[in-house]
């Protein structure tokens, strides 16, 4: 089954108001029935529209290590010790990528807060520098990408730089874009979106929309899309 319903968002509610392990180890079977079995299976059927869209790209259905974000969070650099994210999420990740940095598709889930995203967050240098060098020698490829996102209701969003990236021409014609520390176009939905009976063919014409997108950015990595 693969239909998401608001016992998943209710879970994420409960648990915002009860950040806890007390109180999740005594709803550890509500989090298992209400959010990661559905969103395990979601997954599970996600894999071949997917690999209609890109081979490249992975749908894990795993419990730890997949394409499943970990409820639990990361305290040792937070001044928030609150041991759970209350969000849930999914990332199809290029299957080149070993963490969350790499060209993926992903699914945000929270009570007030749900969208869907394409491309990649916090490159490494190596990786930044490729994309900025190719935003700068092919334009058109770029600006294709990008229009064709933004007219499709997506938005680019993500952290930039103050100013141009040195080596570049502070009065470059992209210079906005070279700036970006991010490359992620963001489509803003609603929970009764995701809760629809065929969320999943939504979910999937949503993730062929910024196909340029994605290609643009592999191809800048020298990685097959």
């Amino acid at each position: 089954m693969t239909q998401l319903t608001p016992d998943l968002f209710r879970f994420l509610e409960d648990l915002k108001a009860n950040n806890d392990r007390s109180w999740f180890k005594n709803n550890q079977a509500r989090f298992e029935s209400d959010v990661r079995e559905p969103l395990l299976a979601f997954i599970t059927a996600f894999e071949e529209p997917l690999a209609a869209i890109s081979p490249s790209m992975l749908a894990v259905a795993k419990k730890s290590g997949g394409s499943m974000f970990r409820i639990y969070r990361d305290t040792r650099f937070s001044k928030d010790k609150s041991p759970y994210k209350t969000w849930a999420a999914i990332q199809f990740r290029h299957e080149a990528g070993r963490d969350a940095h790499a060209p993926c598709y992903y699914l945000h889930l929270a009570p007030g807060d749900v969208f869907v995203g394409a491309g990649i967050w916090h490159p490494d240098g190596p990786a930044l520098d490729a994309i900025r060098r190719l935003i700068d020698e092919s334009p058109e490829k770029w600006l294709t990408a990008r229009e064709t996102v933004l007219q499709a209701g997506w938005e680019l969003e993500g952290d930039a730089l103050k100013r141009i990236p040195r080596g570049y021409d502070a009065e470059h014609p992209l210079a906005d874009d070279l700036r970006r520390k991010d490359f992620i176009a963001v489509r803003r939905l609603s929970e009764e979106d995701v809760l629809q009976s065929g969320f999943l063919e939504r979910y999937t014409d949503l993730c062929r929309e910024p196909v340029d997108l994605m290609v643009f950015l592999t191809s800048a990595l020298g990685l097959p899309f």
